[in-house]
């Protein structure tokens, strides 16, 4: 069980990592316009706030499950199960809050460029989170 949760950790933070570093950037390079790449941007972030918290999810009830059940010491301690929470609520912030806000301040001239970076500091706080987490649960390998 403990090589899933770490197999899940690493799609998290590889899911992040490959959509905010290289799918968005390659977006707006090829669309030429942030007008048409913008929506593609968004609905992508928006996919990948529910993928996280699908991910974040299966981690909470698979490390719970294993300090149940004696799992690797670390593994799943409370400062684990804490990072992966704060992940958790950073997408939900994002995709809730600071995602309706990009759209109205695109829609009514306001501050978007405080909202883009308020995003992007969530999603770098996502990306440190699952990275994190998979560091955390790499380290705590049980040996053979």
């Amino acid at each position: 069980m403990h090589r899933v949760a770490i197999f899940v950790a690493a799609l998290w933070w590889g899911g992040i990592t490959a959509l905010s570093f290289l799918a968005v950037p390659t977006l707006f390079a090829q669309m030429g316009s942030p007008a048409m790449a913008g929506p593609v941007a968004a609905k992508l972030f928006s996919l990948q706030c529910y993928a996280g918290l699908l991910l974040g999810l299966a981690l909470l009830v698979m490390l719970r499950r294993g300090n149940e059940q004696g799992g690797p010491p670390d593994g799943a301690s409370m400062t684990t199960l804490g990072i992966v929470v704060l992940g958790m609520l950073l997408a939900l912030l994002q995709e809730f809050g600071v995602a309706q806000n990009i759209v109205t301040a695109r829609a009514s001239g306001g501050n978007l460029r405080l909202w883009h970076g308020v995003g992007t500091a969530m999603v770098l706080g996502q990306w440190l989170c699952a990275g994190a987490v998979l560091w955390r649960l790499s380290r705590a390998l049980p040996a053979r």
